[in-house]
């Protein structure tokens, strides 16, 4: 055991919390910071899932006090807190700064200014922040990394990134870490910022510092009653409340999903690996999944005999594929995938039977059509 003392911060959330348990489960002593806000955690309570070995601390990071009595004696902190949701992100612009940005600046501000005793830290990074994936054209072989697709093209039912050269559909190919990140919502910046920051004030100060980037979560203890929570989640909950799935443009479009074990593997891999020091990793299973494929998996699990609804409607922020290159995380850190989409989606389905779903997508749709976000 490399650190006894691990702070977690968000770790009364999804991942977390599996965090949470994985650790204490290999002898960590775990502490949480944890909000616990409503979109989340709706009782204010920690949910019954909590680990009851783990030290609790309802606090908020984007406040002084409640990190200083957080980092008491800690030796890791991995920081998972954050407001997360891509189309929310763009009307409550304030809220998702404020918690992703501020929030990280103050534990480095600590951490460059006060003693303390910690030695490395990791933080939760997005595929997001990348924008469109990394493609090639089959006719003049060029890879690129096209700009968001325009408004004029999708109007016309146009979906797939073109080349720049010849005009041709582009096929998506692996993404990997070097990549150009070009964050096309206010979500996706806040994370751009916060790997950036970790990983400059680290080096700065010599304490070891990783982004994990993660790609499509998924697994049980994802909140099937958060409208902008993962696709996988809420077409679960949409189907478990009789609905059918809602799915923009053609659902041809394509996303990498990443179980929560796999996760929970490579973020307490890195922790513990040298290797790991300092660098960015794509934490994903490497294969693509169509939007539709997600729908209809949920549908034949609920044995429902609805169809998918495939409304032709589009966000400009929205990319039409990115998947993962896994190569540097197996190579560096000897991490890979052992739970791939179809098992993965049943032991979902499994965990959700008996958990409560409220289905607040129209809502949520209706929110940002107001605002035209959708």
């Amino acid at each position: 055991m490399k650190y006894k003392s691990i702070l977690i911060t968000g770790g009364a959330g999804f991942i977390g919390s599996h965090l949470t348990d994985y650790l204490i489960s290999q002898g960590y002593q775990v502490r949480i910071l944890d909000n616990l806000h409503s979109q989340i955690h709706p009782t204010g309570k920690p949910p019954e899932y909590s680990n009851k070995r783990a030290e609790f601390i309802k606090g908020d990071v984007t406040n002084r006090k409640d990190w200083e009595k957080s980092l008491e004696g800690i030796d890791a902190v991995v920081h998972f807190a954050a407001a997360v949701g891509v189309g929310q992100s763009m009307y409550q612009i304030e809220r998702y700064v404020k918690a992703n940005c501020l929030g990280t600046a103050l534990l480095l501000d600590l951490l460059a200014n006060t003693k303390h005793s910690v030695k490395k830290m990791l933080v939760a990074g997005s595929m997001s922040t990348i924008g469109e994936g990394l493609y090639k054209c089959p006719h003049c072989h060029l890879l690129q990394k096209p700009k968001l697709r325009s408004a004029v093209d999708m109007a016309k039912n146009i979906w797939e990134s073109l080349c720049h050269k010849c005009g041709h559909e582009l096929e998506p190919v692996p993404t990997p870490e070097d990549i150009k990140l070009e964050s096309p919502s206010v979500y996706a910046i806040t994370k751009k910022t916060q790997e950036e920051l970790m990983l400059s004030v680290g080096l700065a100060y010599g304490i070891p510092a990783v982004s994990l980037r993660f790609f499509n979560a998924y697994g049980p203890r994802q909140s099937l009653s958060n409208p902008y929570n993962g696709v996988a989640a809420i077409f679960l909950s949409r189907v478990k409340n009789g609905k059918a799935p809602l799915i923009n443009e053609d659902g041809l479009q394509t996303r990498d999903f990443v179980h929560i074990s796999d996760m929970v593997r490579a973020v307490s891999m890195c922790l513990v690996s040298d290797k790991a020091n300092y660098e960015v990793f794509n934490v994903g299973s490497g294969v693509p999944v169509t939007i539709y494929e997600v729908a209809k998996t949920a549908l034949k699990l609920y044995g429902s005999h609805l169809q998918p609804e495939i409304s032709g409607k589009f966000r400009n922020i929205d990319v039409r594929h990115c998947y993962a290159d896994i190569t540097k995380l197996k190579k560096l850190v000897g991490w890979e995938p052992k739970i791939f989409f179809q098992e993965g989606m049943r032991n979902v389905y499994e965990w959700s039977k008996n958990e409560a779903a409220t289905d607040k997508v129209d809502e949520a749709m209706k929110e940002l059509e107001k605002r035209g976000l959708r």
